[in-house]
């Protein structure tokens, strides 16, 4: 949770989680806690105390009506031991508070020197913990709202998550890509996805008829073996994926996570597409890129999302299996080691295909997966268990089709 690339707040020069207008309180009531000036702001990691304080903090605000759930309680154990270091005991935590409680405006005082990028990537921790809640306690909702208040910290996508619990709608009524990452996507704008002339109409749009972007994706394979091009190329025979601009392909938008797959060297069952998206809103500076990872979380743990991204559908559980949260927390981990603020969803990966992956890699400074997270059963997309069974088939049919054998990953 430090500022700098080591954490949950990672500064950034142009945080989308802005400090609230003294419009958005009622008459008479309190501001909250400032965003501290050039002088006073601390940027070092945070110590052992600071960490107890802001899991203090993060628990006060996410935990429901009967204590912390058993995935609440896993993941933010994860999740703090990954980005700061430091390990915490949930159900402690959850303890000492019942003694002494830790009201908004408290956390909010001790954390009076944190930036914008640190106080939201603290709300990110907490919205993440109140997703898996299902269905959300409009409590909780309520209250990672007021802490969200308390420190200054306005996110659209909170702000809905609230809307939702009081309500009582599901998250299919509300739309994601309004109120977050995607926000001002503007295909006018989305050179990176070599898109011809009037195909896309919104973010998500398939583009299925456009044989000069299919043979883009199909000249990948003249690639050297060990460049990201040829990676993805290979990629996408092994799985019997078709190529964007092609009948039956992803939209082009959600096609640039694939590229992230071979980069990051995450497989493509469902609980590897939940790391990928970790990684990729992590991996952000700006704040609203975790929209993109709440959308997963949505669709692939409590199904209160019933699709997205114009191909995923609900498959509801997979953040609760086995090792996920210890995935899922290196995912983050390894994001925020990255150099630099890196918007992989908006990168021109086609500027880059030729490079080897290995040379990205080292460039990025991204750090391998922990001993832990392979352990947990984290697994690459050419490693035994890093295909769905339906991919495989797909690979061997299309394999069979184009007369020449399969060599793809195995499912076991």
């Amino acid at each position: 949770m430090s500022c700098g690339n080591t954490a949950i707040g990672a500064q950034t020069t142009t945080p989308r989680h802005n400090e609230l207008p003294e419009s958005a309180f009622p008459e008479g009531s309190r501001m909250p806690v400032p965003l501290p000036d050039d002088a006073s702001v601390l940027l070092l990691p945070p110590d052992a105390a600071e960490v107890a304080c802001v899991a203090r903090g993060v628990i006060s605000a996410v935990v429901p009506e009967g204590g912390l759930t058993g995935l609440q309680q896993t993941l933010l154990a994860s999740m703090f031991h990954s980005l700061t270091g430091f390990e915490i005991d949930p159900l402690a935590v959850q303890a000492g508070l019942a003694e002494k409680p830790y009201s908004a405006t408290e956390f909010a005082e001790d954390l009076h020197r944190r930036n914008a990028a640190f106080r939201g990537r603290i709300v990110q921790v907490m919205v993440t913990a109140e997703l898996v809640l299902s269905p959300l306690p409009p409590r909780v909702a309520k209250r990672v709202a007021e802490f969200a208040a308390e420190l200054s910290v306005h996110d659209d996508l909170e702000d809905l998550l609230h809307g939702h619990a009081d309500s009582g709608l599901r998250l299919a009524s509300i739309d994601f890509d309004r109120n977050g990452y995607l926000h001002d996507f503007d295909v006018r704008h989305a050179q990176q996805l070599h898109v011809g002339d009037g195909a896309l109409t919104g973010p998500w749009t398939p583009v299925e008829n456009d044989p000069a972007l299919a043979a883009r994706w199909a000249s990948l394979g003249d690639l050297p073996t060990g460049t990201l091009g040829r990676g993805t190329f290979d990629f996408y025979k092994t799985r019997g994926f078709s190529f964007p601009g092609s009948p039956g392909s992803a939209p082009p938008l959600l096609a640039q996570h694939d590229w992230v797959h071979i980069l990051a060297d995450y497989g493509t069952r469902v609980e590897s597409e939940i790391e990928v998206f970790a990684f990729i809103a992590r991996a952000n500076d700006d704040l609203h890129a975790f929209s993109l990872l709440a959308m997963v979380v949505s669709l692939f743990e409590t199904g209160a999302l019933a699709s997205g991204a114009g191909l995923f559908q609900a498959d509801l559980g997979h953040l609760s299996q086995p090792g996920m949260a210890t995935r899922f927390g290196d995912a983050l981990r390894r994001a925020a080691l990255c150099t630099g603020s890196n918007d992989f969803m908006a990168t021109d990966w086609f500027a880059v295909a030729d490079k080897p992956v290995a040379v990205l890699r080292e460039e990025l400074r991204l750090p391998p997966k922990s001993a832990e997270a392979v352990g947990a059963g984290s697994v690459g997309p050419w490693d035994t268990g890093g295909i769905s069974p339906y991919q495989l088939n797909a690979g061997r049919t299309l394999a069979a089709a184009e007369g020449r054998e399969y060599t793809g990953p195995a499912v076991e």
